[in-house]
């Protein structure tokens, strides 16, 4: 899975963004458990955290439902805090929805898997595979935890996209585009954008890719800022091929995130008063 623009937020000094999928037909033979019978499940991953105190495991949150799959790539993330020094335990339970109920046990159980956020960010790549298990006798499939971290990253930005001409993907509509946004660990700055016809059930069609950077992006809206979107099949199948349609960004903002330091750098003061209680009922004041 390439690494894609993820929102994050600051935990302990570093910003960490966790994703979770199960592996595919191409990688394992272990998908999940098919709970349904004249189609594929339909999971969802649900993560619960556990209590320091009372061990007790509290519902973090849930992933999107994709529809009729044994091989989820969930888009949703869950965001965490990290802390060094504390063992953070996590539980991951997936389960094929059946209706529309939020109530877990209205779905058939897929399988789960233990582990702790330090082990996910002490993996390899930060990438760490677990088996799914929970149901005596039955290989549940593999599911794969991702962590990513950044390091004095204060700066979010807002972006503003249209799509022109873009290929009509749909047989009695026009496609419903959007944007999947990766970026290369080589250098870190290149920027490739993924066009797609989004689909009910996950199975969403591409359109197109192109590529830029964050400096081209940072210039706003221009004529160095409109993409023709390139389909490699199409491209490759068809000479008189020229493109998918165009992406033009329409604006580029800054949000630089405050901190408790640029309160103190800007002059913010802080008064701190001790006042001592004297009174009789208190005893000798010399012998405090």
């Amino acid at each position: 899975m390439e690494d894609g623009m993820d929102p994050f937020i600051r935990a302990g000094g570093v910003l960490l963004s966790v994703g979770v999928f199960v592996l595919d037909e191409t990688k394992s033979s272990q998908n999940l458990l098919d709970r349904d019978t004249f189609s594929k499940s339909d999971p969802i991953c649900v993560l619960y955290t556990q209590g320091i105190g009372n061990k007790e495991w509290r519902e973090f949150g849930r992933t999107e439902v994709i529809d009729n799959t044994l091989n989820p790539d969930f888009v949703r993330k869950f965001i965490l805090d990290y802390f060094f020094e504390e063992r953070q335990n996590l539980r991951f339970d997936l389960y094929d929805v059946d209706s529309k109920s939020a109530n877990l046990s209205k779905h058939d159980f897929l399988g789960q898997a233990c582990c702790t956020l330090g082990e996910v960010v002490g993996s390899l790549g930060s990438r760490m595979e677990k088996p799914l298990g929970g149901i005596p006798g039955k290989k549940c499939g593999t599911i794969i935890v991702k962590a990513e971290e950044l390091n004095n990253c204060r700066e979010s930005v807002l972006m503003q996209f249209c799509g022109n001409k873009l290929d009509k993907k749909d047989f009695f509509g026009k496609s419903d585009p959007f944007l999947v946004f990766y970026r290369s660990n080589e250098d870190g700055t290149t920027i490739k954008m993924e066009v797609y016809d989004w689909d009910r059930d996950g199975s969403h069609d591409i359109i197109g890719e192109f590529s830029t950077s964050y400096r081209e992006l940072s210039r706003g809206q221009s004529q160095f800022n409109v993409y023709e979107v390139i389909n490699p099949k199409k491209k490759g199948k068809k000479k008189k091929y020229l493109n998918s349609g165009t992406v033009t960004l329409l604006s580029f903002l800054v949000d630089i995130d405050v901190t408790f330091l640029d309160y103190i750098k800007g002059g913010t003061q802080i008064n701190f008063t001790v006042a001592i209680d004297f009174t009789a009922s208190n005893g000798e004041s010399l012998l405090p």
